[in-house]
Order: structure tokens, then C-alpha cells, then sequence
């Protein structure tokens, strides 16, 4: 079967699943709206169907890939929900002590896609950490709707501890190199933004399609940031311009790249909005923006 792709949609129905999967409209509201000219409830049901992920489908690495070593770590987290879990994955043949990143998955905790993500930054010689979020709550429920429902309850003040306190721990392993960096998308691209204003030993951020954090908080951040954007987003692109004039007034390293024609979502490969030559070129500089950084 030919693979979806965000051409295939009306540019309202891309508009209107945006709104659902942040919280702005419920399945239901999300529905009734494609329905009213998508031709009726069992072609928008349709739709659905096609713009949700597709896990199996589009992994990259098997999770019981023989050159990787992967765990569940648990860490405290004292200022946050007590402690903190997630997905730690390491290169088998590293050679010395392996650079660390931290990966903050979008708003439905860790899914199948955000330990992949893991696995490739493994691969690349990247040791890495995918907190879940939803730990507190029973961890990713394996269905994205009542992820997202679960997601709605957390108190983000704890959350963000519990963010901070898995670098902490991150950063001190002893088969790591003591050099950290982030990498988030959609919430997990605003959560990176946030750490780099949190934690002044963080040595790369890189945020895809993430919000700005508070603009006071600017000055306190050291790292470089690599920010990748969509094009038509227009609800995280309408908060990057007063960001970036607090980067540069406070004098802060970052390359910014807006990547032309795609939507919100374009690096998960998951589902329709995937935009496949976007995806290579961002991973690809964030790659190597990583390993400069982080050697």
C-alpha cells in the first residue's frame, strides 16, 4: 500500500489533527469537523485511521538489535514525582567514554517511536535517555488517545523536576563522558528549550518544533541550540520570533532552520506528516551538531 504523506489531506484536516493531538479539540470535536466535508463520519473516521502512527511499521532499529544495550533505570527525583524512568540505551562497541543525550518524547510519554529515536542516537555512539514522563501515571498506556488524556493530568512543575533530575543522573554515568546534551520534539522540543535555561551544564540543546520557554529565563542559558522548524506551524512558529531576539540580545549561540513546506510532526516517521528529505537533513545536522558539542 503507497504511503500516506501530508499532500494526500486537505490542509484543514492537518489543521484540525494538529489541534487534537496538542488538546485543542477531543476525538470527538476532531471528527465532527473533518466529517462536515470530508463526506461523513466513516470518512473522517477514515482519516483518522491514516494520520495516526503506525509503530511496527516505521521502526528503524529492532529493539533486541545485538549492537545496542538497552535498560529501564530508575533515578530519584527528589523535587519531581519521587523518581524518574525511562529507556537508556548504549552503543555495545563503544570506544572510550560515549557522549550522553537526553531525549524528551512528544505528548504522549514514551511510545515506540521515542525509543527508537534512542536507539538510532545509540547507534550513532550516543549513549541515551528517554525519560517517560507518564511514570508517575502508570507509564505510556500503549494507545496515543489516553496517552494524551493521562499526559493532561500531570503536574508539569514535577515533571520538569523529573526532566532536570534524569540529566542529573545522566550526566554522572560512569560509561559516559560527562558531556550533555538534549533532544525533544513537539513538547519534548519546548521541555529542551526549557533545560537549556535550567541547567547550565548542558552543552547542546536541540529542539524540533518546540515552543519558546519563558522569555525571562533567556539569559541563564549557556548551551548552543540547534532549533529546527516546520513551515507551516504556525502555533510554535508564532513564538520563535520573539525568542530568537532574546537569544540575540543576550549574545546566545544557535542556528535556527525552517524547513520548507512541512507540517508540525515532519521528523516522525510514524505518521503522514513525516516529510522524508526534511527528516534525513535535520537528523543529519543534528547529528553532527551533537558530536561537535558533545565530543
Amino acid at each position: 500500500m503507497t504511503r500516506k504523506t501530508s499532500a494526500d489531506f486537505d490542509p484543514q484536516v492537518l489543521v484540525d489533527f494538529d489541534a487534537y493531538v496538542h488538546g485543542a479539540l477531543s476525538r470527538r470535536g476532531f471528527l465532527a469537523k473533518v466529517a462536515r466535508y470530508a463526506g461523513g463520519a466513516l470518512a473522517a473516521e477514515l482519516i483518522l485511521q491514516q494520520l495516526n502512527p503506525r509503530f511496527a511499521a516505521a521502526q528503524q532499529i529492532a529493539a533486541d538489535d545485538a549492537r545496542l544495550k538497552t535498560s529501564r533505570p530508575t533515578f530519584p527525583s527528589p523535587e519531581g514525582n519521587g523518581t524518574v524512568t525511562g529507556y537508556l540505551v548504549e552503543p555495545v562497541k563503544a570506544k572510550g567514554k560515549s557522549p550522553l543525550v537526553l531525549v524528551v518524547h512528544e505528548n504522549r510519554g514514551l511510545n515506540p517511536h521515542i525509543q527508537d529515536i534512542a536507539r538510532r542516537l545509540a547507534l550513532e555512539g550516543f549513549v541515551a535517555f528517554a525519560p517517560d514522563a507518564l511514570a508517575p501515571l502508570g507509564g505510556y498506556p500503549g494507545d496515543e488517545d489516553k496517552a494524551r488524556e493521562l499526559f493532561g493530568r500531570l503536574d508539569q512543575t514535577r515533571t520538569r523536576a523529573d526532566f532536570i533530575a534524569a540529566a542529573g543522573a545522566l550526566k554522572v554515568l560512569p560509561q559516559g563522558n560527562g558531556k550533555l546534551g538534549v533532544i525533544g520534539f513537539c513538547y519534548g522540543g519546548g521541555m529542551s528549550n526549557v533545560l537549556a535555561t535550567k541547567l547550565p551544564e548542558l552543552a547542546a540543546a536541540v529542539p524540533f518544533y518546540g515552543p519558546a520557554p519563558n522569555l525571562d529565563d533567556v539569559p541563564a542559558i549557556h548551551a548552543p541550540l540547534l532549533l529546527h522548524f516546520a513551515d507551516k506551524d504556525e502555533r510554535v512558529n508564532a513564538t520563535w520570533p520573539p525568542y530568537e531576539a532574546a537569544l540575540k540580545a543576550g549574545g546566545k549561540r544557535y542556528v535556527a532552520h525552517t524547513y520548507p513546506g512541512t507540517q508540525h510532526g515532519f521528523n516522525n516517521d510514524t505518521t503522514p506528516r513525516y516529510d522524508e528529505a526534511a527528516a534525513k537533513l535535520a537528523w543529519s545536522r543534528s547529528i553532527t551538531f551533537l558530536r561537535e558539542q558533545l565530543a
